[in-house]
């Protein structure tokens, strides 16, 4: 089993910038492929951004593509999110999960997922 916790959410204003950080638990952490996700109130989580157990490879959301940049470090079991000109439209929980395989775009294709850390874009 892999346990999430995500950090380094909080209120920025619009424009600025944040890292979120995901550190996972076990030793297996390179095997996993991870997301990002986020939930805004009232509406669905959505994909945000994804990157392979190597690291080579990621994908990103259209809404956050040339903004966003998602990295990992299998030493420290860590991924990150590095989040630029934030809109107040990025205001959401932000989520990291893991599953096995390629980066998908799927809520359900994820088989672990942290708690959430909430990002506030004022304007």
């Amino acid at each position: 089993q892999v346990q999430l916790v995500e950090s380094g959410g909080g209120l920025v204003q619009a424009g600025g910038s944040l890292r979120l950080s995901c550190a996972a638990s076990g030793r297996t952490f390179s095997s996993y492929t991870m997301g990002w996700f986020r939930q805004a109130p009232g509406k669905e989580r959505e994909f945000v951004a994804g990157i392979t157990r190597s690291g080579g490879s990621t994908d990103y959301a259209d809404s956050v593509k040339g903004r966003f940049t998602t990295s990992r470090d299998n030493a420290k079991n860590t991924v990150y999110l590095q989040m630029s000109s934030l809109k107040p439209e990025d205001t959401a929980v932000y989520y990291c999960a893991s599953r096995l395989g390629a980066v998908v775009a799927g809520t359900r294709d994820y088989a672990y997922w942290g708690q959430g850390t909430q990002v506030t874009v004022s304007s």
